[in-house]
């Protein structure tokens, strides 16, 4: 089994999990019944409202049955990047790790592991973007390609 990163997303007024934050934690919580993931990492720091995106996390799959030791929270970062390096910290993972997130968003978070030195596949719940959210993943791409070719 493998740790799986739930990748954070927005908390919106009144701690409620925006509908990214939840569709990935309940992708999470289905796979860990599955026994896919032996533990979950949820990844998320405060953002524009509190509490921490992975207090959140851990709120949802508690509520769905995931048990607190399956639970790690990760709950510093503001980037992709930062979801994953931190959770890396928290995490005893060392070999390939799963990764939950958007669709959208799973290439360059793979990306984004392999540049911190980890191997990751992506698991993502099903979805269908708005437009406007491959410009916002473009310009990410562009932020990820500075980022790596200052890594160099």
């Amino acid at each position: 089994m493998t740790d799986a990163f739930i990748l954070g997303a927005a908390v919106w007024p009144d701690e409620q999990p925006s509908p990214a934050l939840k569709r990935r934690v309940l992708h999470g919580a289905a796979l860990y019944h599955a026994g896919e993931a032996s533990r979950l990492i949820c990844c998320g720091g405060v953002g524009k409202h509190a509490p921490s995106e992975a207090e959140v996390m851990a709120r949802l799959l508690r509520a769905q049955g995931v048990p607190e030791a399956a639970l790690v929270l990760e709950d510093r970062s503001t980037s992709t990047r930062e979801n994953i390096a931190f959770g890396l910290e928290v995490s005893d993972a060392r070999g390939p790790i799963l990764l939950i997130t958007d669709g959208y968003h799973a290439p360059r978070a793979c990306a984004t592991a392999r540049a911190l030195g980890v191997q990751a596949r992506a698991s993502c719940p099903q979805h269908k973007p708005r437009p406007r959210t491959y410009l916002r993943e473009g310009a990410a791409w562009l932020k990820f390609l500075w980022w790596r070719g200052l890594r160099r």
